[in-house]
């Protein structure tokens, strides 16, 4: 597929309330694609429509067990506390603390259009919760306890 150009900070698509997807068609099967490819190519662990521009109810998450794919998602139940550092593709070099919950059960479409349930924990429950915020335009430095930081060179 294609690789996209990822939105940063400040671009107003960012802050936008994504459109529901009504149904699987070839692009949507094209943006899924390209948001996995962009994703992996920025070292990314998740990537939703919006931090390429696309007002669309989708993300990818990959925290090391294989991509999962989200359209129009919701969250079903949620449980527990855990408060971490956090990144996005769309704020290069910052990272900041931010409270999520411990476990999540989200409710999504699969690629047969069929509704299921994912569930979540750790990591995993903060990439799927921090992918479907940029679907309502909140950004993690929303959410973020204290002041961002510089990412520390590698």
């Amino acid at each position: 597929m294609a690789l996209r150009i990822i939105r940063e900070i400040g671009e107003d698509c960012l802050r936008c309330v994504c459109k529901e997807v009504t149904e699987i068609n070839p692009r949507i099967l094209e943006l899924i694609e390209d948001l996995k490819d962009t994703m992996y190519n920025a070292d990314g662990v998740g990537l939703a429509a919006p931090q390429v521009g696309v007002r669309k109810r989708v993300a990818v998450v990959d925290v090391g067990d294989g991509p999962v794919v989200l359209i129009n998602p919701e969250v079903v139940s949620a449980e527990g506390e855990q408060t971490g550092n956090e990144g996005c593709l769309s704020v290069p070099g910052k990272c900041g603390i931010v409270t999520r919950p411990m476990k999540v059960k989200v409710r999504t479409r699969n690629l047969d259009f069929e509704w299921e349930e994912i569930e979540g924990e750790e990591l995993f429950a903060r990439a799927m919760l921090h992918e479907m915020d940029h679907l309502d335009g909140v950004i993690y430095v929303d959410k973020v306890e204290g002041e961002l930081q510089d990412v520390e060179s590698q």
